[in-house]
C-alpha cells in the first residue's frame, strides 16, 4: 500500500519553542516498526509553532506574504530534517524541494520526508498533491486533535467529533485563510485536491504515534472524509 502521512508541525514541539526530542525520537521508532514490505510510506511535514512566530516576527518587520511562506517553507524543510535523522537509514537523506522530485524519489525505495515547496501552499496541500501524484491508496493527516469537530474542541470541549465527514461538509467548517502560518487543520486547496481524486483520507491525532499503525492497517480512528 501506498501512503503519505502529513505530521502537523505542532506534534514536534512541547511548548512555544522548545522541541518535543523525546516525541520526534517515539515517532521515528513508530515510522521504522512499519513493514516496508507492505506499505511503501512518503512523509511531509509542517512548520508548526517555529513557522508561526518566525511568519509573526517577518510581519511585524514589514516582510511580505510571499517572504513569510518562504519562511515558513525553510522551518518545515529543517523539521523535515529532524524527522530524517529520527528514521536514519530508512530515510532519503535530503527533503524533496520539489513535487516531481518527491515523486522520483519514492523509487528509491526509500522514505522520503520533506516540507513545503512553494509560497501560497500549505502543507497539507502538499501532502495531497504527493498523494495524487503517487497514486497512494491512504492519506493520513496526524494532527494535535482526534479528528474533526463541529466547533473548536479547544475552545468549546462540548464540540462533536465525526466519525466521518463529507467534502462537502469539512468545506463548510474550514475558513478560507490564506495567510502565510494559518494553515491549520486543513485548507480549502487541500480539500480541493483530496475531492477531485477522491483519495482516501483520515485525519486523527498523531500525539500516540501508534494512531498511525493503527490507520495503516484499516482500524477505525479519527476522521475519515467520504465523497458522497
Amino acid at each position: 500500500m501506498k501512503a503519505v502521512l502529513k505530521i502537523g508541525g505542532s506534534l514536534l514541539f512541547q511548548n512555544e519553542s522548545r522541541l518535543d526530542v523525546e516525541y520526534i525520537k517515539s515517532l521515528g521508532k513508530e515510522i521504522q516498526s512499519i513493514p516496508p514490505k507492505k506499505f511503501q510510506l512518503a512523509m511531509v511535514v509542517g512548520g508548526g509553532r517555529a513557522a508561526r512566530e518566525y511568519i509573526a516576527t517577518a510581519r511585524q518587520l514589514g516582510a511580505s506574504e510571499a517572504f513569510c511562506d518562504e519562511l515558513g517553507i525553510e522551518i518545515a524543510r529543517q523539521n523535515a530534517r529532524l524527522l530524517i535523522a529520527a528514521l536514519g537509514e530508512m530515510a532519503y537523506p535530503v527533503p524533496p524541494s520539489t513535487l516531481e522530485e518527491a515523486a522520483t524519489t519514492t523509487m528509491s525505495n526509500k522514505i522520503i520526508v520533506m516540507g513545503g515547496i512553494q509560497p501560497g501552499q500549505s502543507t497539507n496541500a502538499v501532502a495531497a498533491l504527493l498523494a495524487e501524484r503517487i497514486n497512494a491508496e491512504l492519506l493520513i493527516n496526524a494532527t494535535d486533535v482526534e479528528g474533526v469537530y463541529s466547533e473548536d474542541p479547544k475552545i468549546n470541549p462540548t464540540a462533536i467529533k465525526y466519525e466521518e465527514i463529507s467534502v462537502k461538509h469539512l468545506k463548510g467548517l474550514i475558513k478560507d485563510e490564506s495567510r502565510a502560518g494559518k494553515y491549520e487543520l486543513f485548507d480549502l486547496n487541500a480539500i480541493n485536491i483530496i475531492g477531485r481524486s477522491k483519495i482516501p483520507t483520515i485525519i486523527l491525532s498523531g500525539r500516540d504515534p501508534k494512531n498511525i499503525m493503527k490507520a495503516l492497517q484499516g482500524a477505525k480512528i479519527g476522521t475519515k472524509i467520504t465523497y458522497t
